[in-house]
């Protein structure tokens, strides 16, 4: 059993107890989200629930790292809404398959490494944008529908689905001080379940948001024109929905490793989800990503291998195929209890602490990341927005640290020790650097605690020459490293320098 378990990546020793409960507790958790995504995007409910079991399945076997959850994400699903309305399912089928494609390219290309890129305050803007997501989606469950318009709960039934969704949260923060063999989550809502059906307590169900009973997922080849018309219809909605799924993906994959202390396989997870949403496409299922809020209900259940994910994404096959009848009966109270307990566990709290500490830049990209997030459910665009102030933030700062100390030695020859990169931030103060009109006739630019770093470093350089040579002086590059040198040689048609050696140069002394 345990070959078997370490050909999936089981390398560390498995806690059987634990990784199957934890399991069955994230499927009880995945199964109202995705029905309720399915149903929000127009599609059929068992779309949903089959595109949280093929996720899941394929993910959790062959993913870039245990204690990760994928099902249907409504990161992903939001983006197919439009498509859904314009075209219908058969067109979101095929863009979901073609989104699958690109993220095995992604992977194959091993362009995962760049979620590194990400800096820590779009961690945190990110981190609580979704938390609020998954907290103000919770609140759903207390509005019904009437006369076809949804409306607040009010009276007993509010009260009802509030004592209920209160008692679940008591029951997850006290009973890990009995015991923490079985998971809180998974407690609270047999607990809750078994007061609803023993006092036969009139509240919300599962059922009540749609039937979950079905076959195995069907075999479908995407019922659409295979011409460059229809490719370009559903091209950029799997585009988007490609990048949406890998951001989300690595980023949770990013927060698990902060939370296990282990590291995972960026570019496997990018080749697992992308065959994962290849099999959606042709299986009837909806696609989807990693999913934060099941993650973190999966490690706070102590899971720390794959077999949870395993046991999640069966037991939803299990429930299609034969326990509807029990599970339609789950009230969504406990469900949505154990939620909202997922998103205070989701939030970065310590970020409020940063306030105080950090720069004050990084509030800004934290905070715009956040409200992004909250108000456009783009965790795509929330994220890239962040990088791109993060980087322009970063050189403006490094543009400010170019500094030359200035002197003339004994022969007349004028020095410029630059200190600080030379790069397209910070041409306009190198060029400020220099008195050409009254410096003498020969001029040494030292570069030994500075660096030529990319074309519009080498222009501006080319351009101070060009200053000098405009009056008959001589210009002498000193201390530049082998791979600026190799930069000015690229550059040879655009630039004429003379580059000084110094045998001395990075030689330490003594030796």
């Amino acid at each position: 059993m345990q070959k078997v378990l370490n050909l999936f990546d089981f390398k560390q020793k498995v806690d059987y107890k634990t990784e199957v409960l934890a399991g069955l507790t994230v499927a009880m958790t995945m199964i109202p989200e995705s029905l309720s995504f399915a149903i929000l995007a127009g599609f059929p409910p068992l779309v949903g629930l089959y595109g949280a079991f093929i996720m899941g399945i394929i993910t959790a076997i062959f993913g870039g790292r245990p204690g990760l959850i994928s099902g249907g994400a409504g990161a992903t699903v939001i983006v197919l809404i439009a498509l859904m309305k314009t075209h219908g399912l058969e067109y979101v089928f095929g863009a979901v398959a073609i989104a699958g494609v690109i993220q095995i390219i992604v992977g194959l290309l091993k362009l995962g490494k760049f979620i590194r890129l990400v800096p820590q305050p779009v961690m945190y803007g990110f981190v609580n944008g979704l938390a609020v997501i998954i907290f103000l989606s919770q609140l759903e469950q207390f509005k019904t529908l009437v006369n076809g318009q949804s409306e607040w709960l009010s009276g007993t039934p509010l009260f009802i689905m509030a004592g209920l969704v209160a008692l679940t949260i008591a029951i997850i923060l006290l009973f890990p001080k009995i015991t923490k063999a079985i998971p809180a989550s998974l407690v609270a809502i047999l607990i809750v379940f078994g007061i609803v059906l023993l006092f036969n307590i009139d509240t919300k169900q599962v059922v009540d948001i749609a039937s979950v009973s079905g076959s195995l997922p069907p075999f479908h080849i995407p019922q659409i024109p295979f011409t460059f018309e229809t490719f370009k219809i559903i091209l950029p909605y799997g585009l988007i929905m490609a990048a949406v799924g890998l951001t989300e993906g690595l980023l949770t994959l990013n927060l698990v490793d902060e939370i296990t202390g282990t590291k995972g396989n960026s570019n496997r997870e990018c080749l697992a989800q992308g065959t994962a949403n290849i099999a959606n496409g042709f299986f009837f299922g909806m696609g989807g990503c990693p999913m934060i809020a099941q993650t973190l209900v999966n490690l706070s259940s102590g899971s720390r291998a794959r077999l949870s994910g395993i046991i999640a994404a069966l037991t939803i096959l299990a429930i299609i195929l034969v326990g509807a009848p029990v599970i339609e009966l789950l009230p969504m109270a406990a469900l949505t209890g154990v939620m909202i307990m997922v998103a205070i566990g989701t939030f970065e709290w310590a970020s409020f602490k940063a306030f105080t500490k950090m720069p004050k830049p990084d509030i800004f990209v934290m905070l715009v990341v956040t409200l992004i997030t909250i108000f456009l459910h783009n965790l795509a665009l929330a994220v890239l927005i962040g990088v791109i102030i993060s980087a322009l933030v970063f050189a403006w700062e490094s543009a400010k640290r170019i500094r030359a100390r200035k002197y003339i030695d004994e022969a007349g020859v004028k020095h410029y020790e630059l200190y600080g990169p030379l790069f397209f931030g910070s041409t306009t103060a190198f060029a400020e650097k220099f008195d050409v009109q009254n410096d003498p006739t020969e001029v040494i630019i030292d570069f030994a605690e500075s660096k030529i770093t990319d074309m519009s470093a080498i222009d501006a350089v080319n351009k101070i020459t060009e200053r000098y040579a405009a009056v008959g002086k001589t210009v002498h590059l000193k201390h530049l490293s082998n791979d600026c040198v190799e930069l000015l040689k690229n550059a040879a048609a655009i630039i004429d320098v003379n580059i000084l050696e110094d045998p001395t140069y990075k030689v330490v002394p003594g030796k």
